[in-house]
């Protein structure tokens, strides 16, 4: 008789054990959700920093204040497209050029910042007036086109002679961009495959240098000695640069000593 009644209530423990089991998943899943609704608690996801929105981000403009920005650099005389929309090449090579000018961080980018500087920001000074010339300096990494009346119609991002040596046809020379008095020479309309590359539009000023288009126009120095420009504006500058034109290169010193010939 008392092992009858000791069977039933051993299986009878086993059943409840197995009940338990089953129910600590539930258990710990209410618990989990208890802790997490908690106020002051969070999870490890919210324990996450938010994203950081970098500063050019934050200050994206408007399509409006795009427009403006093309036209403030237009009045001040940097080569843009002002049939253009967006933030397209031209804009970025004027806005290069302005920063180059203004001492600025050399970016292409248009900010909030970039705007409100443009805003304030005069025509910069040249060198000579009076004649219809071009202006290089190759200080600051820029080029102007002037007229007679000594106004700078275009004003251009350039990339000149890197300084680094190179070898061409068995010689070594380092590359650098002449200083003084030049004037156009030669012309070639569209592409040129010369030994050290393609030239977009060439005009030669002196001994194989010359203004010319490449798709690579960097911040920097970084040519074998020709003048980089833009290629969005190449063909036009090409128009505006005629046989005999005067083309004046200077470093930080205002004119490099030459004995290269007086405009006519």
């Amino acid at each position: 008789m008392r092992n009858q009644i000791q069977q039933p209530s051993f299986h009878s423990l086993i059943r409840i054990v197995g009940r338990a089991w089953l129910a600590l998943p539930l258990t710990l899943l209410v618990i989990a959700n208890a802790e997490a609704a908690q106020p002051g608690r969070r999870s490890n996801d919210q324990q996450r920093p938010p994203v950081k929105i970098s500063k050019q981000q934050a200050q994206a403009p408007s399509d409006s204040e795009i427009s403006e920005a093309r036209e403030l650099l237009d009045q001040l005389g940097y080569w843009v497209n002002l049939d253009a929309e967006g933030n397209d090449v031209s804009l970025r090579h004027a806005l290069i050029a302005f920063q180059k000018i203004e001492g600025r961080e050399r970016t292409g980018v248009l900010t909030i910042r970039e705007l409100e500087a443009l805003r304030v920001a005069q025509a910069p000074q040249l060198l000579e007036t009076g004649y219809p010339h071009i202006e290089i300096d190759l200080y600051r990494q820029v080029l102007f086109v002037v007229d007679g009346a000594g106004i700078p119609l275009r004003i251009l991002q350039i990339s000149s002679g890197s300084g680094e040596f190179f070898t061409d046809g068995g010689v070594t020379r380092r590359a650098i961009t002449p200083t003084g008095r030049f004037k156009v020479y030669r012309k070639i309309e569209g592409w040129r495959k010369s030994p050290l590359g393609l030239l977009y539009y060439p005009n030669y000023i002196y001994d194989g240098i010359a203004i010319h288009g490449n798709p690579s126009v960097p911040v920097r120095p970084a040519s074998h000695g020709c003048i980089r420009i833009p290629m969005f504006a190449s063909r036009e500058f090409s128009e505006i640069a005629t046989i005999g034109m005067v083309v004046i290169i200077y470093d930080s010193d205002p004119l490099a000593e030459s004995g290269a010939a007086e405009p006519e």
